[in-house]
């Protein structure tokens, strides 16, 4: 009521006073209300001038690459073939197996382990460039080679002394049928050796598990044959393919014995090399009689 007076006392024309600014004491007087939202836009607007400045825009970052499972895949593989190389090692079977390797009607493998470790594998045409018939055996004695009666070999079985237990068929008397059953079994358990594994699909006609086999190594003796190695839960080889052929296991394994046997006795006689020997003048043919000069009567 008493400012309605006051205002009503003010004469006509006298301009309203303005309040005293107020005193400076160091604290910045409040930003209108305008003025602060338009800060506040410029902030917001501010990255987007910057961005659209910038001679060459930072590219996103690229999403995270995936792990790459195939190490542990190989890893898994590796220690798979090892198990059932050691498996193998430890088994003792007789078994027939089916070799085919192109050159001509496939052939039928024997091969016995003993309960010893000792060992046995008949190769039908294994010397004489395939003619002849060998067995190789290691026994407690030592390496043997023996000659079966064949069509190239018709004497009775004998066999050959070629080392000691653990020493390698030397080349020239190598049909290479036996080492996936011997000493290839010792390089697939070695964790060591330069090979690469993978899984594979069984050759035609095996089962059991089947595992691709490479070499690592540039050397130019590689400790094994690549190829594919099969094997059952057991350890018992079913399958065997490398560029000298195909051996597959053509019936079920049956129990090997405590001891193999030679298949003769051992002489002093060759081993059997596993090339054609070559030909003699006995063994060629007989050459054409001279003709006889001219004038004199053939007798």
């Amino acid at each position: 009521m008493h400012a309605h007076l006051r205002a009503a006392r003010r004469p006509t024309g006298v301009p309203t006073p303005t309040p005293p600014a107020p005193h400076r004491t160091g604290i910045p007087a409040p930003v209108p209300p305008a003025r602060r939202l338009t800060g506040v836009a410029a902030l917001a607007v501010l990255p987007a001038l910057l961005a659209a400045c910038a001679d060459d825009p930072a590219p996103a970052p690229a999403p995270p690459t995936p792990t790459d499972p195939a190490p542990a895949a190989a890893d898994a593989a590796r220690d798979e073939l090892a198990a059932l190389a050691a498996a193998a090692q430890d088994r003792s079977f007789t078994a027939r197996y089916t070799l085919a390797d192109g050159t001509g009607s496939d052939r039928s493998i024997v091969v016995t382990s003993a309960a010893d470790g000792t060992w046995r594998v008949d190769v039908p045409g294994g010397a004489l460039g395939g003619t002849a018939d060998v067995s190789l055996a290691a026994t407690a004695d030592g390496l043997y080679q023996c000659g079966l009666p064949s069509a190239g070999r018709p004497e009775p079985a004998s066999c050959v002394r070629l080392g000691d237990p653990t020493d390698a068929v030397p080349h020239r008397l190598d049909p290479r049928v036996q080492h996936p059953f011997t000493d290839w079994l010792e390089v697939l358990t070695d964790r060591r050796a330069p090979l690469a594994v993978s899984p594979a699909r069984p050759p035609q006609g095996a089962s059991g598990s089947c595992y691709s086999v490479d070499t690592t190594s540039a050397s130019l003796n590689a400790p094994l044959d690549v190829g594919i190695y099969c094997y059952a839960p057991d350890g018992t080889p079913t399958a065997v393919r490398t560029t000298g052929g195909t051996l597959v296991l053509a019936g079920p394994a049956g129990p090997g014995p405590a001891t193999v046997q030679l298949a003769g006795p051992v002489t002093d006689g060759e081993p059997l090399g596993v090339a054609a020997p070559e030909p003699t003048a006995e063994s060629s043919p007989e050459s054409p009689p001279e003709p006889a000069p001219s004038g004199t009567a053939t007798p």
